[in-house]
This record gives structure tokens, sequence and C-alpha cells, in this order.
């Protein structure tokens, strides 16, 4: 399981064996979320309000490394 970024109590990351479209996780304390990458969509959420919001603002400013990554990784 790659991790992407540790930032604020915020674990980003995605799983060795993932599927397209490109996507990213994301927990904080108990709660997690499932982000696409390129629309940004939120698929599964179980995260606090206020946390989704920001967790989503760090996805949107690291979106293109985000993306690098995955396509390193699965490429």
């Amino acid at each position: 399981m790659p991790t992407l970024l540790n930032l604020n109590g915020f674990k980003f990351f995605f799983y060795a064996n993932e599927h397209e479209p490109k996507h990213i996780h994301v927990m904080k304390n108990e709660g997690f979320a499932k982000v696409e990458l390129e629309s940004l969509t939120v698929v599964q959420n179980y995260l606090k309000a206020k946390d989704l919001k920001v967790a989503l603002e760090i996805i949107k400013e690291n979106k293109n490394e985000f993306e690098r990554m995955w396509d390193e990784w699965f490429n």
C-alpha cells in the first residue's frame, strides 16, 4: 500500500493492486474516503464533513503529483 502523503493527520494512499479509474484513498482517525482523481468525485466517504473538505483541498493541490505516482506505480 504505497503512501503518497501524510499531512495534518491525513494519510493519502492507494493499494498495490488498484484498478481504474485512478483514485486515491484518504484516512484520518477512524474515517476514510475514496476519491477519483480526474474528477475529484467522492466515491465513498466515512470522514467528518470538515475533514472531507480539507482532504479534497489537499487532493486538489497534489492531484498532478498523485497521478504521476499512480502512473509510475502501475506502468
